[in-house]
């Protein structure tokens, strides 16, 4: 009778852990219109790649239900990202139909992504191992130069890499960039993900900060 019941509790602990895993996980929507408008895709999971749903370059607005989301511009979570919690986003400014890739974040299957994607990619540029929290490349694409941080630099000049950043991979928290020494002028806020450019603020970055 014993290993009946033990097999009996052991199931039914199982059965509670994968319903609580349900109920955590999260959910959003995408809407190929702004205010919600247009087809919808509804994903509970992360998508590498839009295009084999039919959904690649065509978000326009998003509702989030649950979770924190990262919408990515380029597949495989790449090139310029935006970070969505929950709520209504009637319009995506700057993400307007570039949208390529999904993925909840702070959850397991974002940080073990990241480890692996980006150990794999940053160990042929050298400084994969005890990857910084921010690195800054001279040319787009992540080629040239590169400087990697791990805390506020008030001026780019102490490591003469001042007004020369034309990408950034961002691995760990949400970086302000701006381009004056001191944090001042013009700024941009980076999360976690892989910029590729920086339009307008190519070449124009002279200090910069975590704030969070």
């Amino acid at each position: 009778m014993k290993p009946f019941l033990h097999r009996l509790t052991c199931a039914a602990l199982v059965l509670a852990a994968a319903a609580a895993a349900s109920a955590h996980a999260g959910e959003l929507t995408l809407f190929t219109d702004s205010n919600f408008r247009g087809p919808p895709l509804t994903l509970r999971g992360n998508v590498p790649d839009l295009e084999q749903l039919g959904f690649n370059d065509r978000a326009s607005s998003v509702v989030v239900r649950s979770g924190t989301w990262q919408l990515c511009e380029h597949s495989e979570f790449r090139g310029r990202c935006m970070v969505v919690e929950r709520g209504e986003y009637p319009v995506l400014d700057g993400f307007n139909d570039v949208i390529s890739s999904v993925r909840e974040i702070g959850g397991r299957d974002y940080r073990d992504d990241d480890r692996r994607g980006d150990r794999d990619r940053d160990s042929d540029r050298g400084y994969g191992h005890h990857r910084e929290a921010i690195v800054l490349f001279s040319r787009s694409g992540f080629g040239g130069a590169k400087l990697g941080l791990r805390d506020a630099v008030r001026t780019l000049d102490q490591y003469d890499f001042n007004d020369q950043a034309s990408s950034v991979i961002v691995n760990e928290g949400r970086w302000e960039l701006c381009e004056h020494a001191d944090y001042g002028g013009q700024c941009i806020v980076l999360e976690p993900g892989r910029y590729e450019y920086l339009d307008n603020m190519n070449n124009r970055i002279s200090s910069l900060r975590r704030i969070r």
